[in-house]
């Protein structure tokens, strides 16, 4: 059974075990991984772990895994500032081997329910063109078209969600 769990350098081995099968260069939407972290000591993974829970006012990041071994990772972005415009309040990501078991969903749905808790009425999503699983994830949980354009980085599909009342 998945779970959500905050980073922890307990999981430094399984981290670095799904990190590495996205392969070099790969972005990892969820992990809020930076081009500075050194993340391969231990030293280096507990810094970035300390960053992530220090940015915790601005960000929820929450890991996706199963037992001890990381799945994924999710991140819900709390303001609607410059960044959050290019990349959106949520951005997640999945293994390669983890992927078609519907734990981008499950995850998305959860923080969804805890994007409405702290007040978010309106989150923004953004994914790359070509990714079909991230669109067909993000219309399934309510996921509105808005439009393409280009998000600092390149092309990107904008979808608006407004999280469900559990009582309607």
């Amino acid at each position: 059974m998945p779970a959500l769990i905050a980073p922890t350098t307990r999981l430094h081995r399984a981290w670095l075990d799904a990190h590495a099968e996205w392969g070099p260069g790969s972005h990892e939407d969820g992990f809020g991984l930076k081009p500075a972290d050194e993340v391969r000591t231990a030293a280096g993974f507990a810094a970035s772990v300390a960053r992530l829970a220090a940015e915790s006012e601005e960000v929820t990041y929450r890991w996706i895994v199963e037992g001890d071994r990381v799945l994924g990772g999710i991140a819900l972005r709390h303001g609607l500032d410059g960044y959050v415009r290019q990349a959106g309040h949520i951005g997640f990501g999945i293994r390669p081997t983890a992927r078609r078991r519907g734990l981008a969903s499950w995850s998305l749905g959860q923080v969804l329910d805890q994007a409405r808790n702290l007040g978010m009425n309106r989150l923004l999503l953004v994914c790359d063109p070509g990714n079909t699983a991230s669109m067909k994830t993000i219309e399934c949980l309510g996921g509105v078209f808005e439009d393409t354009r280009d998000t600092g980085g390149g092309p990107g599909r904008r979808y608006w969600i407004e999280p469900a009342d559990p009582g309607l």
